[in-house]
C-alpha cells in the first residue's frame, strides 16, 4: 500500500468511522453483543417491528378517545404485546411506545434459557439450542432467534435424548434407572 499524501491523511481525519449518522451509532452493535444475535438482520427486523408499533401507537393516539375503533384496536396492540411477552402490563399506549428491540431481544430462546437457569451464559445457551439440545413443547428448536410467548415459556425443556439432561439428573440424583437404558 502506498502512503498517503497530506491532502488525504487530513481528509481522513475529518471522517469518522465509528458513528455513521443512518447506522444509531454503538447501540446496534452493543445490543448485538449484549444478546448474542448472530446476525445483523435479527436487529433490524426487531427494529422495524419497534417503528411499526410506535407508528401505530402515534395513530392511535391521534383519534378521538371514544371512538369504538382505537378502543378495539388498542385492546388488540396491548393484549398481542402483552402474550408475547414484549411489555410488563396491558395498561396503557405510553407501555407501546417504549418498546425497544432490547424488550423483543429478552423474549429470543437464548436469553429465556438463561433467565431460567438452563445455562449460565448466553453463548453456551445458543450453542446447545444450535447442537439441538432443546424443545419447546414437542418441537426441538436449533434456532436461538425462536421468540418464545409468555404461555410457551413453560414448555421450555431439554431433549429426552440429551446428554446433558441426564448429566443435570444425575447430579440432582433424579435419574431413574430405566432412562439409563435408552
Amino acid at each position: 500500500m502506498r502512503k498517503l499524501k497530506f491532502h488525504e491523511k487530513k481528509l481522513l481525519k475529518k471522517v469518522n468511522f465509528l458513528e455513521w449518522k443512518r447506522e444509531a451509532g454503538h447501540r446496534e452493535a452493543s445490543i448485538m453483543q449484549r444478546y448474542h444475535l448472530s446476525e445483523r438482520d435479527d436487529y433490524k427486523k426487531y427494529n422495524g417491528i419497534c417503528r411499526m408499533v410506535q407508528k401505530l401507537v402515534n395513530i392511535l393516539k391521534q383519534m378521538d378517545a371514544g371512538d369504538p375503533y382505537r378502543i378495539e384496536m388498542t385492546d388488540h396492540l396491548l393484549e398481542k404485546l402483552y402474550n408475547m411477552g414484549a411489555i410488563p402490563n396491558r395498561k396503557s399506549l405510553a407501555v407501546c411506545e417504549r418498546l425497544s428491540v432490547s424488550s423483543l431481544c429478552r423474549r429470543r430462546l437464548s436469553f429465556i434459557l438463561v433467565r431460567l437457569k438452563f445455562t449460565e451464559y448466553l453463548k453456551e445457551a445458543v450453542t446447545y439450542i444450535e447442537q439441538g439440545h432443546i424443545r419447546v413443547g414437542t418441537e426441538t428448536v436449533t434456532d436461538p432467534a425462536f421468540l418464545v410467548t409468555r404461555n410457551m415459556e413453560d414448555f421450555v425443556t431439554w431433549v429426552d435424548s440429551s446428554k446433558i439432561k441426564k448429566k443435570v439428573l444425575q447430579y440432582n440424583d433424579k435419574l431413574d434407572d430405566y432412562d439409563l437404558i435408552q
